[in-house]
């Protein structure tokens, strides 16, 4: 994540650490795909699709979003709140975001080390899941740039489809991608160990989406940008787990 961080500091724009993130991580997956000698060549292949299907589509949306604005708030109040040591502090920061994603790629090994036979009804139960948070997060990230450049004037919260029912339906869909790795490797169940590697996927991305780099950092930055509409609306949905949004409280303007 050194290029990432140095990429950052070039361009001013934060953007681009995500969208190299996310490549990286991809990448990560895919080489312990391909090198590993053990498990299912079957299951491989499914868990190769699966990887780079995820990887394309979320550095591909990052980098468009990244291309046409300077910087990411999450970033951006980091950033601020480090002030002069901003450089040495976000290098060291993006090398926790590296070792995140060897924990990742470590998950990923987890679940195709099952050599069972393929496929079974738990590889088509990942499958499904994969699918579904592939689904779910693409069309959570085009309804919001759909609100971005289509809203009603004065509206400054967007509460339409999905977000309607989460205030962070595109981290709760990257977390149920990751949640389909445990299943893979349950899939014709033989070690213990492959399944515990395979968990540390998703208790870290929830951790971490929840109680780290996303959802703490954005949110302070809606409360300070959008006010008393995004007060209300924090009031009516959900901030992670998809839910119906509490009609009796505000119904103010709603990201």
């Amino acid at each position: 994540m050194a290029g990432a961080w140095a990429v950052q500091r070039l361009t001013g724009n934060s953007g681009w650490i995500d969208t190299i993130w996310a490549a990286l991580t991809g990448l990560g997956g895919l080489s312990v795909i391909v090198f590993s000698e053990a498990g299912n060549p079957a299951r491989k292949w499914l868990a190769g699709i699966l990887v780079g299907l995820w990887a394309l589509r979320l550095a591909g949306h990052i980098a468009t979003r990244s291309a046409g604005k300077k910087d990411d708030p999450r970033y951006a109040a980091l950033i601020e709140e480090w002030g002069d040591r901003a450089g040495p502090r976000l290098l060291w920061f993006l090398q926790i975001q590296a070792f995140a994603a060897f924990v990742l790629a470590l998950s990923i090994y987890g679940a195709i080390l099952n050599p069972a036979p393929f496929p079974g009804v738990l590889d088509g139960l990942a499958l499904v899941v994969a699918l579904i948070a592939i689904a779910g997060e693409g069309t959570a990230d085009w309804q919001l740039s759909q609100f971005k450049r289509k809203s009603p004037e004065g509206k400054t919260v967007c509460d339409i489809g999905l977000w309607g029912y989460s205030r962070h339906p595109n981290y709760f869909f990257e977390w149920t991608w990751w949640c389909a790795w445990p299943l893979l490797a349950l899939a014709g169940f033989q070690s213990f160990l492959p399944f515990v590697l395979s968990l540390l996927a998703p208790l870290m991305m929830y951790w971490l989406l929840n109680h780290v780099s996303g959802i703490p950092y954005l949110e302070q930055h809606m409360e300070r940008s959008r006010g008393e509409a995004f007060k209300a609306y924090q009031k009516r949905v959900n901030a992670f787990f998809p839910w119906f949004p509490d009609g009796k409280k505000s119904t103010s303007s709603a990201l």
